[in-house]
C-alpha cells in the first residue's frame, strides 16, 4: 500500500488543515500517514521548497493559505510539478465572498485568536469564583483588579461582568470586626477599587436581602447604627490602602464595570 507522505502547509499554527487531514486519514482503517506539518507559511521560498520535498517523495500538499496570491502561487507551482494540492479555505471563502459580497479580512491565525481569546475569559471567570469573596488572599497578588467594599455592594457581580472583559478579579469584604489580609496592602493601590454607596440604600438593600431570606428585617445587618459603623471602617481602609473610589449609589453593575475599565485604561 502506497503511503505518500502529506505536507500540511499553512500561514498560521497550521492546527486546522491538520485537524481536516486527520479526519479524512481516519477513514482508511487507521492507515498511518506520515503528516509533516509546516507552519506560517508567508513566502513564495518557503513554497518552493515544499513543492521540492512534495516531488521528491512523492507526497501531497494540503493547505490553509488565507492570502490569494500565495494560495494561487502554491496551486501554480504544485500544477507545474504534478504535485496533488487540497486547498482546504480558498474554495469556501472565494465562493462565501461572491455569495455574500462581503470581503474576508484575509488575516492569518484568526480562529487562533478567537480561540485565545476565549480562554482568556474562561480563565478571569474561574479566577473570580476562586477568589471571590476573600476566600484565598493570595489572589490579591494575582489580580488584574481587587474590589473592596462592606457587605451588599455588587462585588461578586460586579467581579463576574468584568472576568467577561478578560480582568482577572478579586474581591474583599470589609468588615469592622475582621483585619483585611495582609496581601491587601501589599498590592499597588492603583489596581485596588473601592465600591461605596450612601448609608441609606446600603440599608434599603439589606432590609430587602433580609427579608428575601426570611429573616427579621431588624436584625442588626440592617440597622442604621451598624451600617455607618461599617462604612466609617471600610473609609479608614481606603485611605490606608489609598485606592480609587467609585461611588456605586443607584448604578447598575454594567455602569460601574465600564467606570472602572475607563479608570484602568487612563492610568495605563
Amino acid at each position: 500500500m502506497t503511503r505518500p507522505p502529506i505536507y500540511i502547509v499553512s500561514d498560521s499554527v497550521g492546527e486546522t488543515v491538520e485537524l481536516v487531514t486527520k479526519a479524512a486519514m481516519s477513514q482508511f482503517n487507521g492507515a498511518r500517514v506520515d503528516l509533516q506539518r509546516i507552519p506560517f507559511v508567508e513566502d513564495h521560498t518557503t513554497i518552493d521548497e515544499v513543492i521540492s520535498l512534495a516531488k521528491l517523495n512523492q507526497g501531497i500538499i494540503v493547505f490553509t493559505l488565507v492570502k490569494p496570491d500565495m494560495r494561487k502561487y502554491l496551486t501554480e507551482r504544485a500544477n507545474q510539478e504534478n504535485i496533488f494540492a487540497f486547498d482546504v479555505l480558498g474554495p469556501l471563502i472565494d465562493q462565501f465572498e461572491e455569495i455574500s459580497g462581503v470581503t474576508a479580512k484575509y488575516e492569518p491565525g484568526l480562529v487562533r485568536k478567537l480561540d485565545e481569546d476565549y480562554f482568556k475569559k474562561i480563565e478571569a471567570i474561574e479566577f473570580a469564583v476562586k477568589y471571590d469573596d476573600g476566600k484565598d488572599p493570595n489572589g490579591l497578588l494575582k489580580a488584574d483588579i481587587v474590589l473592596i467594599g462592606v457587605s451588599r455592594t455588587s462585588k461578586t457581580p460586579l467581579s463576574q461582568f468584568l472576568a467577561l472583559k478578560r480582568y482577572k478579579v478579586a474581591n474583599v469584604p470589609i468588615v469592622p470586626e475582621v483585619e483585611p489580609p495582609e496581601e491587601l496592602f501589599q498590592i499597588d493601590g492603583r489596581k485596588c477599587i473601592a465600591l461605596k454607596i450612601s448609608p441609606d440604600q446600603l440599608n434599603h438593600i439589606r432590609k430587602e436581602r433580609l427579608i428575601a431570606l426570611g429573616l427579621d428585617a431588624k436584625a442588626n445587618y440592617a440597622k442604621e447604627e451598624r451600617i455607618k459603623q461599617e462604612l466609617e471602617y471600610f473609609e479608614q481602609i481606603v485611605n490606608r490602602i489609598g485606592c480609587h473610589m467609585i461611588d456605586v449609589t443607584n448604578k447598575a453593575v454594567e455602569e460601574t464595570a465600564n467606570m472602572i475599565v475607563n479608570y484602568l485604561k487612563k492610568i495605563g
